[in-house]
């Protein structure tokens, strides 16, 4: 096991939050296999233990400058892509919110790990650029949580000419939900505000936020009315009722 001091990716959990950094800093963060290796244990490690809340940050000026090409360019074996799929569906699926905090600059596959993220703080001043169809490939993997969130053609222009764009486009056009001074502290107040909620109904608002959009409307009303309707009738709920009503916090039962 590579000591703590030379590991690219960090796991640290304090007060139910798990917080995992990128510290490649000698490539800006860029995707080797050996950090998104590393990358993939933290996440799983962190899914294993009882967290409320998921935070991707970075050490150094760049959050991720997409894949390691000098790796690439060295490697004339097969290239896999499966532990890259892997990374970006787990940040996905993850049963509690997951944030990506971002101090600096991203490209390429650094914004498909970033936009896997429910939630995407960015600074004001940090650009952006799908630079993919400059070295002759094309955005592939990294456009499934992209396109997600942000329709084709409000990201067209970036995927098809490799031009930089703002925080301030990426906000307009959905690829990031917020954009502050603090990233830090605008993180801190949305892990207040998920630990706030029940997890059971944090959990199952993260789901109905990536599933129904994709349900024919008949079905998702049925299967949101047997949802909402088993919510309201446990525990959850009576707890939140009642301290709604005695104006005190829930205690969540564990």
């Amino acid at each position: 096991m590579t000591q703590d001091q030379d590991r690219l990716v960090r796991l640290e959990v304090i007060d139910s939050i798990a917080t995992v950094t990128l510290d490649s800093q000698h490539n800006r963060n860029a995707l080797s296999r050996r950090l998104v290796a590393e990358l993939g244990a933290c996440l799983q490690e962190a899914e294993r233990s009882p967290v409320r809340a998921i935070v991707l940050r970075h050490e150094g000026p760049a959050f991720c400058a997409g894949a390691d090409l000098k790796e690439r360019a060295a490697d004339d074996g097969p290239i896999d892509s499966a532990p890259m799929v892997a990374v970006m569906r787990r940040l996905m699926e993850s049963e509690c919110p997951t944030i990506a905090a971002v101090d600096g600059a991203v490209r390429a596959g650094g914004i498909g790990l970033m936009a896997s993220c429910d939630l995407v703080v960015v600074r004001d001043d940090v650009t952006f650029a799908l630079t993919e169809v400059r070295i002759g490939v094309a955005p592939a993997i990294i456009s499934v949580p992209i396109l997600q969130r942000v329709p084709a053609s409000r990201i067209a222009a970036p995927m098809l000419t490799g031009e930089p764009f703002t925080a301030a486009a990426a906000r307009e056009m959905g690829l990031v939900t917020h954009v502050a001074d603090d990233v830090s502290g605008t993180v801190a107040e949305l892990c207040d505000g998920v630990c706030a909620g029940a997890p059971r109904a944090v959990a199952e608002t993260k789901r109905l936020l990536r599933r129904v959009p994709e349900l024919d409307r008949d079905e998702a009303f049925e299967r949101m009315r047997i949802l909402s309707e088993e919510l309201f009738r446990g525990a959850d709920a009576r707890e939140g009722m009642a301290a709604f009503r005695e104006k005190r916090a829930p205690v969540w039962p564990s």
